[in-house]
């Protein structure tokens, strides 16, 4: 018995480790924006991601997606999933929206991603479901009214260009996973991945070539903060999805992701000084009670209409 011991303790941690490791990847932007523009930075990333991933893929499952044609509904999703996403993220971030804000935002994918399954996908809303994007919605009024400026910027520390950046990954985030769910079905999950980086990279790269100085100032902390993306963010929490997904955790890990924002927002606190003030705070609460509304549903709740 004893030996089984730390074997289910570390079943057990898993989906919070990942939940712990995702959380990370906003605070890796506010490290690392400083010394190179958004995209550069993540195309960047991407590549050496490649690097690694690849011959991982090989090793590991060896298993291709099959067909031209599953191969470019992969190549949207990544556009949609890590291009759109990532990027609007990271654009966000450089203009000047905090960290934990930004983790809330795009958090509310799932409310997003409901309800465009209905018209989407055909499935239907349980009346939790519609409390739940209720909620979030006036949880993100609360905080965004918690960040108001009454200067010219709109809000404390950014502008609309910033929210909009984040609209457009929260809407990459919650395409793709309607996108990935209709169309990608048959997609082994790590060469997948691979494909995936593949089309963000070239879109990333192209948008750093037409719109950014391509310029880094490489130093320890930048260097640093991108082993940290690539290894521990792109490689080993990939590797820790698919081990959960093979052991039937997935939907674990789905219920664990509302807690990203507040421990992003305890992260950014203590690393670089973001507060956010009382109402902003009761907010994200609000937000993230929704978000817990609409994932926790009942097993007969969603399910497509026939």
């Amino acid at each position: 018995m004893t030996p089984h011991l730390p074997h289910r303790l570390w079943l057990a941690a898993m989906p919070l480790l990942f939940v712990a490791l995702w959380s990370t990847g906003f605070i890796g932007a506010k490290f690392g924006l400083p010394y190179a523009e958004p995209f550069t930075f993540l195309f960047i990333r991407f590549v050496l991601t490649l690097a690694l991933l690849v011959p991982l893929a090989h090793w590991l499952s060896g298993e291709w997606p099959r067909g031209a044609r599953l191969w470019g509904h992969i190549a949207v999703s990544g556009l949609l999933v890590h291009g759109a996403y990532l990027g609007g993220v990271f654009y966000g971030i450089y203009l000047g929206m905090p960290a934990g804000l930004a983790s809330l935002l795009v958090g509310l994918q799932p409310l997003l991603t409901a309800g465009l399954a209905g018209p989407l996908l055909g499935e239907r809303l349980a009346t939790r479901q519609w409390l739940g994007l209720a909620l979030g919605l006036i949880g993100v009024a609360l905080v965004l009214g918690g960040k108001l400026d009454p200067g010219e910027a709109l809000f404390q520390g950014f502008g609309l260009g910033a929210l909009g950046a984040v609209l457009v990954a929260l809407l990459g985030i919650s395409g793709g996973t309607l996108y990935q769910k209709r169309y990608c079905t048959g997609m082994p999950l790590l060469s997948g991945t691979v494909v995936q980086y593949l089309a963000a990279a070239a879109a990333l790269g192209l948008g750093a070539l037409l719109v950014e100085s391509r310029e880094v100032e490489w130093s320890t902390t930048f260097a640093l903060t991108l082993g940290w993306l690539v290894l521990v963010l792109s490689i080993s929490a990939i590797l820790l999805l698919m081990a959960l997904i093979r052991r039937g955790e997935a939907s674990r890990v789905a219920s664990l992701f509302y807690l990203v924002p507040p421990v992003t927002a305890l992260q950014a606190w203590w690393l670089f000084d973001e507060a956010l003030p009382p109402i902003s705070l009761a907010g994200m609460a609000i937000a993230i009670a929704g978000v817990v509304l609409v994932v926790r549903t009942p097993a007969t709740a969603g399910r497509p209409r026939t």
